[in-house]
Protein backbone atom coordinates (compact mmCIF):
# COMPACT_ATOMS: atom_id res chain seq x y z
CA UNK A 1 0.00 0.00 0.00
CA UNK A 2 3.31 2.51 -0.15
CA UNK A 3 2.80 5.09 -2.34
CA UNK A 4 -0.75 6.36 -1.07
CA UNK A 5 -1.29 9.71 0.32
CA UNK A 6 -2.35 9.61 3.73
CA UNK A 7 -6.02 9.81 3.85
CA UNK A 8 -5.92 6.96 0.90
CA UNK A 9 -4.10 5.39 3.60
CA UNK A 10 -6.65 6.08 6.58
CA UNK A 11 -8.85 5.07 4.61
CA UNK A 12 -7.34 1.72 3.81
CA UNK A 13 -6.86 1.34 7.34
CA UNK A 14 -11.06 2.42 8.35
CA UNK A 15 -12.37 0.33 5.49
CA UNK A 16 -10.09 -2.60 4.60
CA UNK A 17 -10.33 -1.42 1.09
CA UNK A 18 -8.44 0.84 -1.34
CA UNK A 19 -9.56 4.17 -1.98
CA UNK A 20 -10.93 5.53 -5.51
CA UNK A 21 -11.94 8.59 -5.59
CA UNK A 22 -15.37 9.44 -6.92
CA UNK A 23 -19.10 9.34 -6.35
CA UNK A 24 -19.36 6.29 -4.51
CA UNK A 25 -16.29 7.24 -1.66
CA UNK A 26 -17.49 10.59 -1.48
CA UNK A 27 -21.43 9.31 -0.38
CA UNK A 28 -19.32 7.05 2.22
CA UNK A 29 -16.90 9.77 3.72
CA UNK A 30 -20.06 11.67 4.60
CA UNK A 31 -21.80 9.13 6.07
CA UNK A 32 -19.16 7.90 8.28
CA UNK A 33 -18.24 10.49 10.34
CA UNK A 34 -14.15 8.89 10.96
CA UNK A 35 -13.88 8.94 7.37
CA UNK A 36 -15.08 12.61 7.09
CA UNK A 37 -13.44 13.53 10.00
CA UNK A 38 -9.79 11.78 8.89
CA UNK A 39 -10.83 13.51 5.06
CA UNK A 40 -10.90 17.04 6.44
CA UNK A 41 -7.90 16.46 9.01
CA UNK A 42 -5.44 15.46 6.20
CA UNK A 43 -6.52 18.08 4.00
CA UNK A 44 -6.12 20.64 6.75
CA UNK A 45 -2.53 19.38 7.17
CA UNK A 46 -1.92 19.63 3.66
CA UNK A 47 -3.50 23.25 2.75
CA UNK A 48 -3.52 24.93 6.14
CA UNK A 49 -7.06 26.21 4.51
CA UNK A 50 -9.37 27.91 6.61
CA UNK A 51 -12.26 26.08 5.10
CA UNK A 52 -10.51 22.83 6.28
CA UNK A 53 -9.80 24.26 9.51
CA UNK A 54 -13.93 25.05 9.98
CA UNK A 55 -14.73 21.65 8.87
CA UNK A 56 -12.49 20.32 11.59
CA UNK A 57 -13.90 22.61 14.29
CA UNK A 58 -17.38 21.74 13.47
CA UNK A 59 -16.93 17.66 13.44
CA UNK A 60 -14.50 18.65 16.84
CA UNK A 61 -17.67 19.80 18.35
CA UNK A 62 -20.61 17.56 16.77
CA UNK A 63 -18.56 14.11 17.47
CA UNK A 64 -15.76 14.84 20.32
CA UNK A 65 -12.96 14.16 18.09
CA UNK A 66 -10.26 17.04 19.48
CA UNK A 67 -7.53 15.84 17.69
CA UNK A 68 -5.22 18.93 17.38
CA UNK A 69 -3.77 20.04 13.74
CA UNK A 70 -0.86 20.71 15.47
CA UNK A 71 -0.39 16.86 16.52
CA UNK A 72 1.62 14.85 14.01
CA UNK A 73 -0.43 11.81 12.99
CA UNK A 74 1.54 8.81 10.71
CA UNK A 75 -0.38 6.79 7.58
CA UNK A 76 -3.13 4.76 8.65
CA UNK A 77 -4.76 6.40 11.40
CA UNK A 78 -7.28 4.48 12.88
CA UNK A 79 -10.34 6.03 14.84
CA UNK A 80 -12.54 2.77 16.31
CA UNK A 81 -15.63 4.33 17.72
CA UNK A 82 -14.89 7.70 17.17
CA UNK A 83 -16.21 9.36 19.55
CA UNK A 84 -14.36 11.46 22.27
CA UNK A 85 -11.07 10.89 21.30
CA UNK A 86 -8.43 13.64 22.22
CA UNK A 87 -5.27 14.06 20.78
CA UNK A 88 -3.59 17.55 22.18
CA UNK A 89 -0.65 19.37 20.52
CA UNK A 90 2.64 18.72 20.23
CA UNK A 91 1.81 15.00 20.14
CA UNK A 92 3.50 12.46 17.62
CA UNK A 93 2.58 9.01 16.58
CA UNK A 94 3.21 6.97 14.10
CA UNK A 95 1.87 4.86 11.70
CA UNK A 96 -1.07 2.18 11.70
CA UNK A 97 -2.02 3.83 15.15
CA UNK A 98 -5.70 3.13 16.64
CA UNK A 99 -7.43 5.40 18.60
CA UNK A 100 -10.43 3.98 20.22
CA UNK A 101 -13.62 5.92 21.95
CA UNK A 102 -12.72 8.41 24.45
CA UNK A 103 -9.03 7.79 25.22
CA UNK A 104 -6.93 10.84 25.54
CA UNK A 105 -2.84 11.34 24.23
CA UNK A 106 -1.79 14.53 26.03
CA UNK A 107 0.81 16.65 27.46
CA UNK A 108 1.38 17.41 31.74
CA UNK A 109 2.39 20.57 32.53
CA UNK A 110 4.21 19.38 35.53
CA UNK A 111 6.12 15.98 37.03
CA UNK A 112 6.85 14.30 33.75
CA UNK A 113 6.39 17.66 31.34
CA UNK A 114 5.83 16.90 28.22
CA UNK A 115 3.74 15.30 25.00
CA UNK A 116 3.95 11.74 24.42
CA UNK A 117 5.99 10.10 21.04
CA UNK A 118 4.27 6.97 19.91
CA UNK A 119 5.88 4.21 17.77
CA UNK A 120 4.10 2.56 14.87
CA UNK A 121 1.43 -0.33 14.95
CA UNK A 122 -0.37 0.98 18.31
CA UNK A 123 -3.61 0.21 19.85
CA UNK A 124 -4.34 2.37 22.43
CA UNK A 125 -8.33 1.43 23.68
CA UNK A 126 -10.74 2.73 24.56
CA UNK A 127 -10.71 5.43 27.53
CA UNK A 128 -6.67 4.65 28.00
CA UNK A 129 -4.82 8.08 28.45
CA UNK A 130 -1.30 8.71 27.47
CA UNK A 131 0.01 11.45 28.86
CA UNK A 132 3.63 13.09 29.67
CA UNK A 133 7.03 13.66 28.13
CA UNK A 134 6.75 9.70 27.43
CA UNK A 135 8.19 7.47 24.23
CA UNK A 136 5.36 4.25 23.53
CA UNK A 137 7.45 1.79 21.02
CA UNK A 138 6.23 -0.15 18.56
CA UNK A 139 4.02 -2.95 18.45
CA UNK A 140 2.14 -1.55 21.25
CA UNK A 141 -1.31 -2.60 22.93
CA UNK A 142 -2.54 -0.36 25.63
CA UNK A 143 -5.82 -1.73 27.01
CA UNK A 144 -8.80 -0.29 27.42
CA UNK A 145 -9.36 1.95 30.94
CA UNK A 146 -5.52 2.10 31.44
CA UNK A 147 -3.17 5.33 32.63
CA UNK A 148 0.35 5.02 30.92
CA UNK A 149 2.58 7.82 31.63
CA UNK A 150 6.02 5.95 31.67
CA UNK A 151 8.31 5.12 28.88
CA UNK A 152 6.82 1.42 27.09
CA UNK A 153 9.24 -0.51 25.14
CA UNK A 154 8.59 -2.27 21.54
CA UNK A 155 6.09 -5.42 21.91
CA UNK A 156 4.23 -4.84 24.71
CA UNK A 157 1.21 -4.77 26.29
CA UNK A 158 0.02 -2.52 28.78
CA UNK A 159 -2.52 -2.83 31.48
CA UNK A 160 -4.14 -1.07 34.73
CA UNK A 161 -3.92 2.03 36.58
CA UNK A 162 -0.70 2.46 37.15
CA UNK A 163 0.63 0.82 33.97
CA UNK A 164 1.74 -2.74 34.22
CA UNK A 165 4.30 -3.83 31.39
CA UNK A 166 4.07 -7.32 30.03
CA UNK A 167 6.48 -7.81 26.85
CA UNK A 168 4.81 -10.04 24.03
CA UNK A 169 5.73 -10.73 20.82
CA UNK A 170 3.32 -9.56 18.30
CA UNK A 171 1.42 -7.92 21.00
CA UNK A 172 -1.41 -5.89 18.16
CA UNK A 173 -1.29 -9.26 16.19
CA UNK A 174 -5.08 -9.99 15.50
CA UNK A 175 -5.49 -5.98 17.20
CA UNK A 176 -3.92 -3.54 14.45
CA UNK A 177 -4.93 -4.80 10.79
CA UNK A 178 -4.79 -3.80 7.52
CA UNK A 179 -0.78 -2.16 7.68
CA UNK A 180 0.33 0.48 5.29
Amino acid sequence: MRGMDKYSSDYYRMTGKKYKPGLKSFIQRHLSHNLQFAYYYRKYKERSNIFYRLMLYRLSRKYGLEISPEAQIGEGMYLGHPYNITVGEGVIIGSNVNLHKGCTIGRTNRGNMGSPVIGNCVFIGINATVVGNIRIGNDVLIAPNSFVNIDVPDHSVVIGNPAVVHSKENATGNYVCYLV
